[in-house]
């Protein structure tokens, strides 16, 4: 499911589907009640327009989706997971600045 933003809503029923489907995809597991994660989030958000057609990003709500942040051992949000042709390849926690996710989405690319 596409938002406004350009970033995909991502649910454990669809998210296997989601890394199959996009060959490089960045996933925000984050929380509404997150500080850091909605400072974040227009920075995703701006992501996602700017490399439209080139990398995803994903959103998963670890309150909706808890099941998921246990699969990939997230235990503080905001984690974003950087995968590349189905495998996890870099995780980062924190609101770390746009430079630094152009930069890793880079070195997916790479």
């Amino acid at each position: 499911m596409t938002s406004g933003t350009g970033t995909i809503a991502l649910t454990e029923g669809g998210f296997d589907e989601a890394v199959v489907a996009h060959p490089q995809l960045v996933v925000d597991f984050w929380a509404p009640w997150c500080g850091p994660c909605r400072a974040l989030a227009p920075v995703l958000d701006e992501v996602a327009r700017e490399e439209a057609g080139r990398v995803v990003v994903g959103k998963v709500n670890v309150d909706e989706q808890p099941a998921l942040a246990g699969r990939f051992g997230v235990r503080s949000i905001p984690t974003l997971i950087f995968f590349k042709e189905g495998q996890v390849v870099d995780t980062v926690t924190g609101a770390i600045p746009k430079a630094e996710i152009a930069k890793r989405i880079d070195a997916l690319r790479g």
